[in-house]
């Protein structure tokens, strides 16, 4: 378990009525998407099954962030949660190959493959990576078990995505800005490119929503989602 640390945001509006409104959207959200895919998460579980043995499911931890309210500011509290995931890779699949890519990504050395026409930033031909596993992380369906994320108010709907312990440690200090928010299902960073921006404009797009969040921009973030997984643009 991580030590905790606390960091604020460059924007210091009061927001609680936002965050409260947010918070019964994710709950009313994740509760209708949970029951009107139930089919379609059963189904995924069978499949998962059927392809490779193992669980189901693959849970990691996670670096997040809570709110808190301390002297009348609203502060945010890093910390550490157990984040779901369909499992898309073989059952203990070593995780070396993507902490060292993740580590060049973070350093600015990793190298961009072409797909698509477009030059990204992310591993291709993942040997760890299950013929299930391809199909799901191609429409994103591996992170829909993040909804139970969502109702025990470890993640909202929209936010900048939660990332691995070995992600973390290679932050300088402004990247952490980033933190100032609830992880998220989908975010700004998301739908503007996500694996075709370089780490920097990757920390940008975060921090730019960590500093203007608002309901008009969950929405917009929403609804540019579907598109964005439609495309594939980024999926790993």
């Amino acid at each position: 378990m991580m030590q905790a640390q606390v960091v604020v945001s460059a924007v210091q509006a009061d927001r609680r009525l936002y965050f409260l409104c947010k918070r019964t959207v994710d709950i009313a959200l994740a509760c209708f998407l949970l029951l009107s895919l139930s089919p379609l998460l059963v189904l995924i579980a069978v499949l998962i099954r059927l392809d490779t043995p193992g669980s189901v499911f693959f849970v990691q931890e996670r670096v997040g962030s809570r709110r808190r309210t301390v002297g009348g500011r609203t502060v945010w509290e890093i910390g550490s949660f157990r984040m779901i995931k369909f499992r898309s890779m073989i059952c203990g699949a070593d995780p070396t190959l993507h902490e060292q890519y993740i580590h060049a990504y973070t350093s600015g050395v990793a190298d961009t493959t072409e797909v698509s026409g477009a030059a990204v930033y992310k591993l291709v031909n993942d040997p760890r990576v299950t013929r299930v596993g391809r199909v799901l992380r191609r429409a994103s369906l591996d992170e829909l078990p993040q909804l139970f994320n969502v109702l025990r108010g470890e993640m909202s709907i929209v936010g900048p995505r939660p990332i691995p312990h070995y992600e973390f440690k290679d932050y300088k200090d402004w990247h952490k800005e980033r933190l100032a928010a609830t992880p998220g299902l989908t975010g700004l960073w998301q739908v503007s490119g996500r694996c075709e921006n370089s780490f920097d404009e990757q920390m940008e797009l975060d921090i730019a929503y960590v500093r203007h969040q608002s309901p008009w921009l969950d929405i917009t973030i929403l609804l540019r989602t579907p598109l964005a997984v439609l495309s594939g643009r980024g999926a790993g």
